[in-house]
């Protein structure tokens, strides 16, 4: 838990709301975004140098962009009074902002439908109280169930009005590669949405125009094929160094996206670089490596060099919940110190030894939620996943470690994920399938971690 993280009596009359330098046009820029006061005119730490590396592939010096974004998919809550579901808790939202703010975050990339779709009025109010040339909007328009034109058009355009702007800095095409072509075509093509965003950006109410992708190589071909026509301003994609070569079934590994990407010219904008969270909760052993090469810098920060050292990046999103999070962020790239060729060969090395350790991909993007019944998908997984790593995941009675590991399972389950939540309760309805951007077959992970959890509780000991 944050040490940030007040306790309820002092929330209660606060707000809650529900759920290297440049030598050419691209290149290093640093400090392009000046420190300076925050919002209530005060610094929050001078302990942290404000000189936040940023890109610019435009040579207009308004255009330049932090290296680090802020990725607004996990913004802080709070359990709803009523106890069904959970609440922003806008006053830390505001803190945080006010922190990236005065250290030179100026990108902060949102969608109608993350936290519950309360994202976008959270990220509007914490950054109304600064001046709209001090920041950049990212958000997108995520019609993943209903893509009428009727409709894509009121999501478009409440975007505004959460954000509380009169213009979008960058606006994405959501997750294109969910569903193929075809769901491609009918979402943005045969409703005529891409013709209408185009000139919307024509009038200046978008300035730039791109797409996040998640799917398979084909449909991220095809839609980049459309560059000449379209004129692609920049392309989300997932890059870290175990996806660099090493990403899940029905993905394509980052090299590819990346290459595609830099031999257009087109800036790439980063997401997943921890992979939510995986690459900064390693086994232990994997830890003790990195550590060992750089005893002083963060397991994260190995991520975050890597995923912005390659020259066609323009930022690199992270969904900072806690401020110790985005203590370390800033401070990894206030300057990024780009990676050697040795260096990215370590990570190289690294990821081959984290790719043996079966973890179920989930990024905790909870896409997959609210579950109808009732299940937290992302807890369960993620619980897993953390015993996999910790070496608490044991198929045999007869192994060594199998008493210690049956009991940090269970007793972490019950701990992480509330009884009524747990996987047992998964119907196998399939409703979050189609959601899920790392395409995991949910249902029957809920069903194989059930069976292995009912085994270890059936187990005498």
């Amino acid at each position: 838990m944050s040490t940030y993280h007040n306790n309820m009596d002092r929330r209660k009359f606060l707000k809650i709301i529900g759920i290297t330098t440049a030598t050419s046009s691209f290149g290093f820029l640093q400090g392009c975004a000046p420190g300076g006061k925050n919002a209530e005119g005060t610094n929050v730490d001078d302990s942290v140098p404000a000189q936040m590396t940023c890109r610019n592939f435009s040579g207009k010096e308004d255009e330049a962009v932090s290296i680090l974004g802020y990725g607004c998919m996990r913004w802080p809550t709070v359990p709803s009074p009523d106890g069904k579901g959970d609440l922003i808790d806008q006053e830390e939202v505001n803190r945080l902002v006010d922190y990236a703010m005065e250290y030179g975050v100026n990108y902060y990339d949102t969608s109608p439908v993350y936290v519950q779709g309360w994202s976008e009025k959270a990220t509007g109010i914490a950054l109304k109280r600064y001046p709209r040339e001090r920041f950049k909007i990212a958000t997108k328009l995520s019609n993943f169930s209903n893509w009428t034109r009727e409709n894509s058009i009121k999501m478009y355009e409440q975007s505004f009005k959460d954000l509380q702007v009169d213009y979008i800095d960058y606006y994405l095409l959501h997750s294109i590669g969910n569903g193929g072509i075809r769901t491609f075509r009918a979402r943005y093509i045969d409703n005529g949405m891409l013709d209408f965003l185009m000139k919307e950006r024509e009038a200046g109410r978008i300035r730039k125009l791109g797409f996040s992708f998640h799917g398979t190589k084909e449909v991220f071909d095809e839609v980049l094929a459309m560059h000449e026509q379209v004129h692609w301003d920049f392309v989300q994609i997932q890059l870290n160094y175990l996806d660099w070569k090493h990403a899940s079934d029905n993905n394509v590994n980052a090299d590819y996206l990346y290459a595609e990407l830099e031999k257009r010219e087109i800036p790439a904008i980063i997401m997943e670089p921890l992979l939510g969270g995986r690459l900064s909760n390693l086994p232990d052993h994997i830890v003790a490596r990195l550590k060992q090469r750089m005893p002083e810098s963060s397991v994260a920060s190995w991520a975050f060099r890597f995923a912005g050292s390659p020259k066609w990046v323009l930022t690199v999103l992270s969904g900072m919940t806690y401020m110790e999070h985005l203590q370390d962020n800033v401070k990894t790239y206030s300057p990024l110190v780009p990676l050697t060729d040795d260096e990215r060969q370590f990570l190289f090395d690294t990821a081959d030894l984290i790719s043996q350790y079966p973890t179920i991909p989930c990024n905790d993007c909870k896409y997959c939620m609210p579950c109808p019944y009732g299940i937290d998908i992302p807890a369960v997984l993620l619980h897993y996943n953390k015993c996999v790593n910790e070496g608490n995941i044991s198929r045999s009675s007869h192994d060594e470690n199998y008493r210690r590991a049956r009991r940090a399972f269970l007793v972490g389950y019950d701990r992480s994920v509330p009884r009524l939540r747990q996987a047992d309760h998964c119907i196998g309805c399939g409703q979050c399938n189609p959601h899920c951007p790392q395409s995991i077959d949910i249902p029957r992970q809920m069903q194989h971690i059930n069976n292995y959890v009912e085994s270890l509780k059936q187990e005498k000991l």
